[in-house]
């Protein structure tokens, strides 16, 4: 055994798992395209054995998902210039993600020196980013517990679900290493993260939500509240600061 895997927490999420889900034709086709900047349809067909109309799908495809954009050859007498591709910045995900870890490693530093309650700021920004992140992905409120497994796969956390009692393995970290320079910060925005998509799907977020960083060797371990004793819900306590304020008019 390597003493690599002796390591508590989890390993870094790859890089190209920030790119939108690619079939692997169409990733062969982006490839290409990184490879040969700028280039034209039939080029890419020719290298990698395709009918030019299949490339061409593709690279609408690419476009649209703005990992590729357009260009034009230089004149050459008569006729229409060629149309050539080339890869976006967004097509780099190794540079995207080191800007972005960058960034959130400053925040949490920010954060860490700054506030008078880090670990209860970060949670707080977590929960505002988890009701957006629940809105905008349309999770389906009637299954949570798979909905948050679902969003914590899509940010490359590669969740492992070992039941309520053994609660989610997140094998792998998005900002794993400014997650073992802020623990106490990084961590709480992941955790608030998804207390916030159980709030927006009117789910439970009392005891049992917690998470354990670096709990285990390749792993941290995220834990949910057990969802045959609910306890009171957003729409609880709202519903009672509700009753609670027309009781107080009332008097």
């Amino acid at each position: 055994m390597e003493n690599s895997d002796l390591l508590l927490g989890p390993r870094p999420t790859p890089a190209t798992a920030s790119l939108p889900a690619l079939s692997p034709q169409r990733i062969t086709v982006l490839d290409d395209v990184r490879a040969h900047d700028p280039t034209r349809i039939n080029d890419i067909a020719e290298r990698l054995g395709l009918h030019p109309n299949t490339v061409r799908e593709h690279l609408d495809a690419l476009v649209a998902d703005a990992l590729v954009e357009t260009t034009t050859e230089p004149a050459r007498g008569r006729g229409r210039p060629a149309k050539l591709y080339r890869p976006t910045p967004a097509a780099d995900p190794t540079s995207a993600s080191r800007e972005y870890a960058g960034l959130a490693t400053a925040l949490a530093g920010h954060i860490a020196r700054t506030s008078l309650d880090p670990e209860a700021d970060a949670r707080a920004a977590g929960r505002d980013w988890g009701h957006e992140l629940a809105r905008e992905s349309g999770c389906d409120a009637a299954d949570p517990h798979r909905a948050v497994l679902d969003l914590l796969a899509r940010l490359g956390f590669d969740p492992h679900d070992g039941g309520h009692a053994g609660g989610i393995a997140l094998r792998q970290c998005p900002l794993l290493d400014a997650a073992r320079r802020y623990p106490s910060v990084v961590c709480q925005v992941h955790l608030g993260i998804v207390e916030g998509v159980l709030e927006e799907l009117g789910a439970a977020t009392g005891p049992g939500l917690d998470l354990l960083p670096f709990a285990e060797p390749g792993a941290c371990r995220l834990f949910l509240p057990d969802p045959a004793f609910p306890g009171p819900t957003l729409f609880d306590e709202r519903a009672a600061d509700e009753r609670a304020a027309d009781e107080g008019t009332s008097r």
